[in-house]
């Protein structure tokens, strides 16, 4: 697995790319470069990781048991390779984790199931439920449907959450929203929004102007949320 890392000081962010992105989109797409003043005067350490969803959600083939398996595969390794690097590189710093599209799902997942190791999370344009379709997204996995797929779903199971510890860690993160008025995906971002609030967990919701579902977007987005 490959990444890339912008700055050496300030609070560390966990970035991760797009719906089958590389870890040098963000760069070649000028979103590292919309963040260049924040990462030289050292506010932000930026961490772009890879991504394998060609191997799990958007893979061709597999059994859609298997395409979630391999997404857990892929959480371990953040959880048990990238977090430690990051520690080590910047030990003690205020954590973020984002991502765009579906690289959203994948920073949003992740921090409500595991909100002890981020102190934020951002996700802009985002698809919180990959079973479902939604407008032009398909059901990525075809009607299937089992407990693997229930946990990593936002959507299905914080309206479900009753565990007060986990609520509370949730809590206690900054959570963050982002998506375009004319966007497919505005009501399943208000859909997590409503059910995050009903547990009493705050969380703001931005709704930007037509469809921001792009780059040029996402330049703006990250200098108003990281």
């Amino acid at each position: 697995m490959e990444m890339l890392v912008f700055g050496s000081a300030g609070a560390t962010v966990l970035f991760f790319p797009a719906r089958m992105g590389r870890f040098y989109d963000y760069e070649n797409w000028r979103v590292i470069e919309a963040l260049r003043d924040k990462i030289e005067k050292g506010y932000i350490q930026v961490y772009c990781v890879d991504s394998i969803d060609c191997e799990s959600f958007y893979s061709k083939g597999f059994h859609p048991a298997v395409k979630v398996q391999r997404h857990i595969q892929y959480e371990q390794y953040i959880l048990n390779e990238v977090i430690p690097f990051m520690d080590k590189k910047n030990p003690d710093s205020y954590k973020i984790v984002a991502g765009c599209s579906l690289g959203a799902y994948h920073a949003v997942n992740i921090a409500l199931k595991h909100p002890a190791e981020f102190n934020k999370v951002i996700g802009m344009s985002g698809r919180y439920d990959l079973a479902i379709k939604i407008g032009h997204y398909d059901d990525l996995l075809e009607g299937y449907w089992d407990e693997n797929i229930y946990f990593n779903m936002p959507s299905q199971y914080i309206a479900n959450l009753q565990d007060e510890n986990k609520i509370q860690a949730i809590k206690e993160m900054h959570i963050v929203l982002a998506i375009g008025q004319e966007d497919v995906l505005l009501e399943n971002n208000k859909a997590l929004a409503s059910s995050l609030t009903q547990k009493g967990i705050n969380t703001s919701l931005y709704i930007w102007d037509k469809e921001a579902h792009q780059a040029r977007a996402w330049r703006l987005m990250v200098v108003n949320y990281l």
